[in-house]
């Protein structure tokens, strides 16, 4: 019972306006405790505040997308290849799709040169990303089977030997992006752009690729019957 009156003031704490940047500094490092509390309500308001130091003070962003990114793939399943085809989808905690949808939506233009997203080996089944900004972002190995993809920004990724099956990514940029044995398996790509995009080894059986631009794609290898 203390616990939770504990968390609840946390979160009602994390809600307040931002109104000096002393504060911001102590709210930041509040915040960044409280990703992924045991009360659901804490964690997702540790990750709105976040998100709105991000947006407020351009020097803390940085810190607080990789910060995001730690989160979400410390508390996410690694599952083999081989785990992943087999395994049915599952949903994912709702502080795991909040820290994703604040990495999707963020103003990459913040983000330092030379700096890669990290998003490998994440067992995020059913993620919507819907619109996500996630050009260069390394998703290799990660489980998107069933993910809203739509309309992604998912130019120059690294996606080799992730799981899309059944993924709907109609209408995403996947240009120069690296699929290698990536398993696509009954994904939708309608009007997807895959410019230059290489899906060497690639499990495309059953793929949706109407409207498609394969313009330089490379097919080497793929499953494509």
């Amino acid at each position: 019972m203390l616990e939770k009156l504990f968390s609840r003031k946390i979160a009602n704490w994390l809600s307040k306006p931002i109104s000096s940047p002393k504060f911001v500094k102590k709210q930041l490092v509040i915040a960044l405790q409280n990703l992924g509390n045991e009360n659901i309500e804490t964690s997702l308001a540790a990750i709105d505040t976040l998100e709105q130091i991000s947006q407020d003070y351009p020097q803390y962003h940085w810190k607080i997308i990789e910060n995001l990114s730690v989160f979400v793939r410390n508390n996410t399943t690694f599952l083999a290849k081989v785990e992943i085809e087999s395994n049915p989808s599952s949903k994912i905690r709702a502080d795991i799709q909040a820290a994703l949808s604040v990495i999707a939506r963020r103003d990459a233009t913040k983000d330092p040169e030379n700096q890669q997203l990290d998003l490998s080996h994440t067992n995020i089944p059913g993620v919507n990303l819907h619109k996500a900004n996630l050009q260069g972002v390394n998703l290799y190995q990660a489980n998107l089977s069933e993910a809203n993809l739509v309309d992604a920004n998912l130019q120059e990724s690294i996606l080799s030997a992730a799981n899309l099956s059944e993924a709907n990514l109609s209408g995403a940029n996947l240009s120069r992006a690296i699929l290698h044995a990536a398993n696509l398996r009954t994904a939708n790509l309608t009007g997807a752009n895959l410019t230059e995009a290489s899906l060497f080894l690639a499990n495309l059986h059953g793929t949706n690729l109407e409207r498609a631009n394969l313009v330089g794609t490379n097919l080497r290898d793929a499953n494509i019957y």
